[in-house]
């Protein structure tokens, strides 16, 4: 499998301030990730298995290619 290196941006003030008042109006906590990966098209019955394995395992699953 093809290494992809995902990693935590890195915010300048503005952006990291709107950020946080986002963070205040949703009520939740954000993550903002570099984007240096592609998000892969997922089929309905994929979009399915990824939900099923979400909730099993407890977690959130983010699908991307790796070529």
């Amino acid at each position: 499998m093809a290494e992809t290196r995902m990693r935590i941006a890195q915010l300048d003030e503005n952006r990291l301030a709107r950020l946080r008042a986002l963070e205040g109006e949703l009520g939740l906590c954000l993550v903002a990730l570099e984007r240096e990966f592609r998000l892969a098209d997922l089929s309905k019955e994929q979009v399915k298995k990824l939900q099923d394995a979400e909730k099993e395992m407890g977690v959130v699953l983010l699908a991307y290619e790796c070529r």
